[in-house]
């Protein structure tokens, strides 16, 4: 049931590659944060990010300063502890003119909430312009009900294509016991992907694609705002960004439970794959006792095992230039667990598209130049591409840099008068 055979490279884990490794540092940009889970910069101003706590407030620093307003406070509308809370934000790509951003939150019922926003200040949103997407027509609940309170999923990420993509745990507990990554008809477990570009009067606050794969009923007749099945827990995933040379592939990381943890690999438009939870974890049969929803089931491009790290956090492609032109084309991760930290290098096939993982290197040692890298929740990029993690119990934004490469110039500055 693979669509191809994977690499299995746990020992290049451990021993990674000195001559990559050696090179990286890490520089404090933010510390005194609460339990963050995301950073993002502002697209209009660079001089500012966006600090998503899990405790339901989305701080503001400006020039490597820690405001005391919040942008936003949601602490009153949320639940937060273990795998719940405010879990990401994103602004909308056309954010400069509609002042637009959206939020993924565990509301008071331990419920999914993706709602949009506005901004009517550069640095404080609006709270009464909350809108929360309404799924499944005008009708339908404004929110995702989740069973458990575990495997939220949280992330969102505007793709290169402009639609807003949010990734859905399997609605929690162990081994999905009621199989729902493979149920069409539910939406946890899968990729959504909704057109959110639609005016402030729509009913539902998003419109589904025209080209999303499950409309014509084929291979399996399904909900129209799945864009792939089979994920057990996707912690952060990204876009290889083709506004700088990369493809435009989706890479997933996607946390296991026993035994592997997963890097998932999408080639630009290769929409409707199974990833294959609960049938398999990573390359490897799990709970067969029920047929996926359809197959063929798409293995991941890398793994590792529990003996590695016990908790996946997704991160980047890197195509931006500090770090040097080794590292252009290497996909940084992390283990949340562990604070451990790796790149490997995607091998594309100009063919078929697909890739393959080589060259896993360890760089833990040597980001930890600043003190213990301990739970790393995110990555984040700025507005050159350059690569950023959010240290989840050290309240600390880090930025990877490379003391021997000659930094870029910045460009886009913005002066605040």
């Amino acid at each position: 049931m693979r669509a191809r055979p994977i690499l299995i490279l746990t020992l290049a884990l451990v021993a990674g590659s000195s001559h990559l490794a050696a090179q990286l540092r890490s520089r404090v940009e933010l510390s005194g944060l609460v339990t963050p889970v995301a950073a993002v910069q502002d697209p209009i101003d660079r001089s500012i990010w966006f600090i998503v706590q899990q405790n339901g407030h989305i701080r503001v620093a400006q020039n490597g300063n820690v405001l005391a307003r919040d942008f936003l406070d949601l602490s009153g509308a949320i639940v937060s502890g273990g795998e719940q809370g405010l879990l990401d934000m994103v602004f909308s790509p056309d954010t400069q003119a509609s002042g637009r951003f959206f939020v993924n939150f565990t509301n008071r019922s331990g419920h999914t909430v993706v709602a949009r926003f506005r901004r009517t200040e550069a640095l404080v949103a609006d709270p009464s312009s909350r809108f929360d997407l309404r799924w499944g027509g005008p009708d339908g609940e404004a929110f995702i009900a989740q069973p458990f309170v575990n495997h939220n999923g949280g992330h969102l990420v505007f793709g290169p294509d402009g639609m807003l993509y949010v990734g859905m745990g399997d609605g929690g507990s162990a081994d999905d016991p009621s199989h729902r990554a493979q149920d069409p008809q539910v939406l946890l477990g899968k990729m959504l992907r909704v057109d959110v570009n639609v005016p402030d009067s729509h009913p539902t606050g998003y419109a589904i694609p025209p080209d999303n794969p499950f409309l014509d009923r084929d291979p399996v007749a399904a909900r129209g705002e799945i864009w792939s099945f089979g994920l057990r827990n996707p912690w952060r995933y990204s876009f290889d960004d083709p506004r700088r040379g990369g493809t435009g592939a989706l890479v997933i990381g996607d946390v296991g439970q026993n035994q592997w943890e997963e890097v998932d690999y999408e080639p630009s438009g290769r929409s409707g794959r199974n990833y294959g939870w609960r049938n398999r974890e990573g390359a490897h049969d799990h709970v067969t006792s029920r047929p996926p929803a359809y197959t063929p089931l798409v293995d991941p491009i890398h793994e590792y095992d529990h003996s590695v790290g016990q908790s996946i956090t997704g991160g980047f492609v890197y195509r931006a230039a500090t770090l040097g032109a080794s590292f252009r084309g290497r996909y940084f991760f992390a283990d949340f667990i562990q604070g451990r930290v790796w790149s490997l290098m995607l091998n594309v096939d100009p063919g078929t598209r697909e890739a393959t993982a080589s060259g896993i290197t360890e760089h833990t040692a040597d980001l930890s130049n600043a003190g213990a890298l301990g739970n790393i929740s995110s990555f984040s990029v700025d507005a050159d591409g350059e690569l950023f993690m959010v240290g989840y119990s050290t309240g600390r934004l880090l930025r990877i840099i490379n003391p021997s490469s000659t930094p870029a110039t910045p460009s886009g500055l913005h002066v605040v008068p």
